[in-house]
């Protein structure tokens, strides 16, 4: 059985679980227009620094997040949202253990 099958219900702060000291990441679907992916973080794990040549969307469904874009902070908690523009410079920290939604659109 899939982890995310077509026309089930399912509740996303269900579908992954944290790891001690890690990051979990699962895919929940991915074509040639984008992608949506599901992460667990522990607290004070994170992503470095990177870019990415498309706009995403960040939906924070658990927890406490620090998220930089393009140098700038922002806090967020649950039932926040942030969009991350393509070809700037983001990361993000678990400032306390948090689940996020990746959404990421292909031009």
């Amino acid at each position: 059985m899939k982890l995310f099958n077509d026309s089930e219900i399912f509740r996303f702060d269900e579908r992954v679980s944290y790891s001690d000291g890690g990051v979990v990441s699962k895919q929940v679907m991915k074509n040639e227009k984008g992608n949506v992916t599901l992460f667990a973080f522990d607290k004070g794990e994170g992503l470095s620094e990177h870019t990415a040549p498309f706009d995403a969307l960040i939906q924070v469904i658990e927890g406490e997040a620090r998220i930089f874009i393009g140098g700038n902070p922002f806090d967020l908690v649950a039932g926040d949202s942030i969009i991350m523009p393509a070809n700037i410079s983001h990361s993000l920290k678990a400032t306390n253990a948090f689940k996020m939604i990746l959404t990421m659109i292909r031009s």
